[in-house]
């Protein structure tokens, strides 16, 4: 179970009216420590899309932390959080040059590039920043796999930082992302050895880089075990020295769920139980959050969030679990149903578990009427 004694408490005491999420701050801070101690040698970049509450960038920024962002929006987040500009990524391939020029003035040196078309951008508008470019990773052991959208082909990365330092830009590195959810730990693996040819590459150019960035993919735990922080970081090391030897470059990882997944819970209540024809053997159980009030990532039951009631040492059966909206894509567990308890009914609460990253950033503004997902952080 997530929920700390400190979650629990203050549910109790404060009864927050309507689903919320609750996130201990506590818990990011032990899971920022088990990071450093595992890869003490690795920079880290908290991926802000994962939860960008204020509370958490401020006290990742005392601790040290370095900040991985995707937008202006969230570079500006995490200056009034207290980082400075050195401690900032712009880890998205997609910006408008505009968006490259008012980071850069913001003192944003550090830039993610995936083509020669962005590369140009970061040229013209943050002249002589560092660029790494993003090579594909195929996802292979990943809950929630990456698309390409986001990478280039790994010969083509070549091209990319070749560009990147006939325009004065310091060509910097390699980054790729195994997947988010990644449950393999050998998946850094093909990256890495790809990496490796990348440097090598580019050398016989003469142009020497110096960092990989190992992305995400650093899981939290939901319903199945996963694999402890110390293992992924044994792994890891022992992926880099197969392909680097002794000559291992900077490293940089930049945790989002693995950070904050674990630090929060959901509150909801359940709406409305009921069956669709009188033989029915399976109930719908809906509640008060869906995919459109945060629970995106169960789309293709890719994340299946732990659900836990008081009522749970009571006779369990299987359920279809839906969110309240007036749209048929709110379901989110149907083909594999959740066993939950007979005797739920409207009003139970229902604690939605490990739900601290990529909810309150998914909640729509308002999507039939319901306000976004209310967050506090304790």
């Amino acid at each position: 179970m997530t929920a700390t004694a400190r979650i629990l408490d203050f549910l109790r005491d404060r009864q927050p009216q309507g689903p919320c999420l609750v996130v201990d701050l506590d818990v990011i801070a032990k899971n920022f420590r088990a990071f450093t101690r595992a890869m003490p040698a690795t920079r880290i970049f908290y991926a802000v899309k994962a939860n960008p509450a204020p509370e958490i960038l401020q006290l990742l920024a005392k601790l040290g932390s370095c900040f991985d962002t995707a937008s202006v929006g969230e570079i500006e987040l995490v200056l009034a959080a207290g980082a400075t500009p050195d401690r900032i990524s712009y880890g998205n391939t997609i910006k408008k040059e505009r968006d490259i020029s008012s980071a850069h003035a913001l003192g944003v040196a550090l830039f993610a590039v995936d083509s020669v078309e962005e590369t140009e951008k970061v040229a013209r508008a943050a002249p002589g920043a560092k660029v790494f470019c993003r090579i594909l990773a195929d996802g292979a052991g990943a809950e929630w796999p990456l698309s390409r959208k986001f990478g280039c082909d790994p010969s083509m990365a070549e091209d990319v930082l070749l560009r990147a330092h006939a325009l004065g830009l310091h060509a910097y590195g390699i980054s790729f992302h195994v997947g988010s959810q990644q449950t393999k730990l050998g998946a850094w693996d093909l990256a890495l050895g790809q990496s490796k040819a990348i440097f090598d590459a580019l050398q016989s150019r003469g142009v020497t880089l110096s960092m990989v960035n190992l992305g995400g993919g650093f899981p939290a735990k939901y319903l199945k075990p996963v694999p402890g922080t110390g293992q992924y970081a044994n792994a890891i090391q022992a992926a880099l020295a197969k392909h680097f030897g002794n000559a291992i470059p900077e490293t940089i990882i930049e945790p989002g769920r693995g950070m904050v997944g674990n630090a929060g819970v959901i509150k909801a209540e359940v709406v409305l139980v009921s069956k669709k024809h009188a033989n029915d053997n399976q109930r719908w159980v809906y509640l008060d959050i869906g995919k459109f009030g945060g629970l995106a990532e169960t789309m293709e039951e890719a994340i299946r969030y732990p659900l836990v009631t008081t009522k749970d040492k009571d006779a369990k059966g299987p359920c279809i679990v839906a969110g309240p909206t007036c749209d048929s894509a709110d379901v989110l567990y149907e083909k594999t149903p959740y066993n939950l308890p007979l005797t739920l009914t409207v009003g139970d609460e229902v604690l939605i578990e490990s739900t601290g990253a990529y909810t309150t950033t998914y909640s729509t503004v308002a999507f039939n009427g319901f306000p976004p997902l209310q967050s506090y952080v304790i």
